[in-house]
């Protein structure tokens, strides 16, 4: 018979890779000019946020789904606020390099963030330069480089607003990390939405209003409030179902399922947009990239278990000098 748990696990796993996957593709769709033809990046993002912070909201304090957590002034300015500012920049950029750049391309150059990432730790101090770690990084960079070199429709401003959007998703990852764990903070997704979404909201609003706002009083822009409608309700869910997934799995199995997504969102992108031409030269640095990745993952599942194994060997010392 099969366990009811291992069925629901994938379950959790394939609804995480269906939204992911289908979020990618639908804002490409909406952004793009030859599509949807709505190429408001920092609009489209801000409908997300408004969307995500009002249900949010909504199951904070209206049907009290979760408690909110204690949340003073000086962890508001000191935090959530720095979180929020990258938050929104890291999605502001992301957006905008679909006007530039192929679904596939981003996906390969999403290549880098465990590059970003390590060095935005490196930065902040929570990790340090191990050689193991520097050289899985140098080869991920220079798998990224090659596929670059082998993208037929390069564009410069696409790559350098998703590379920007990479390293601002890293920096936020570790602020995350180093500023809410030293407060002793443990958000959901529930209530990470219902303070940062907000916040995010607001620090959008001024790049949309000097560089959107003039745009879409001189220009005829169409708005389909279902389209919009779903597509925030898309995004909604894909945060919810990352919680899921972390939650029945583990942080290194989304990370397994993300580089599965990858390939997948490759494949189906190159079906549903046909201007996403694949080279060889794309294919062999991708593939490149991602044995870099997965050796990373390999290395801090390593260093998790040992940082595991050395906790319990110092609680079962600290349990035979008790009983001595």
């Amino acid at each position: 018979m099969i366990n009811r748990q291992f069925v629901l696990t994938y379950l959790y796993l394939f609804i995480y890779i269906l939204l992911s996957s289908g979020v990618i593709l639908y804002n490409k769709w909406v952004l793009s000019p030859k599509y949807f033809n709505f190429p408001l990046p920092i609009t489209l993002t801000m409908i997300h946020m408004g969307f995500s912070g009002a249900v949010a909201f909504f199951l904070v304090r209206v049907f009290k789904v979760v408690s909110p957590v204690k949340m003073t002034f000086e962890i508001y300015a000191t935090c959530v606020i720095p979180i929020s500012a990258f938050f929104a920049s890291s999605l502001w950029f992301g957006n905008t390099a679909y006007l530039h750049i192929s679904v596939a391309f981003i996906q390969m150059l999403k290549a880098l963030m465990p590059v970003a990432t390590f060095l935005m730790a490196v930065v902040c101090g929570t990790d340090k330069l191990r050689c193991d770690v520097f050289l899985n990084m140098l080869l991920v960079s220079v798998g990224v480089v090659i596929s670059s070199y082998g993208e037929i429709h390069f564009n410069v401003v696409g790559t350098v607003y998703q590379v920007t959007g990479i390293f601002a998703e890293a920096l936020r990852l570790v602020l995350t990390q180093v500023l809410l764990q030293k407060k002793g903070l443990t958000l959901n997704p529930i209530t990470s939405l219902y303070y940062i979404a907000p916040c995010s909201f607001v620090f959008l609003f001024v790049p949309w209003y000097l560089l959107e706002k003039p745009d879409m009083q001189v220009t005829q822009i169409q708005f389909n409030f279902w389209i919009f409608f779903s597509n925030a309700l898309c995004a909604l869910a894909l945060n919810f179902s990352i919680f899921l997934v972390i939650g029945r799995t583990g942080a290194v199995t989304i990370r397994v399922a993300g580089v599965l997504k990858d390939w997948i969102l490759i494949a189906l992108s190159t079906v549903i947009f046909p201007e996403s031409t694949i080279t060889g030269l794309n294919i062999i640095g991708y593939a490149i990239a991602l044995c870099g990745v997965l050796m990373y993952n390999y290395i801090k599942v390593k260093d998790v278990r040992a940082s595991q194994l050395s906790s319990e060997s110092i609680t079962d010392r600290i349990a035979k000098v008790g009983n001595n």
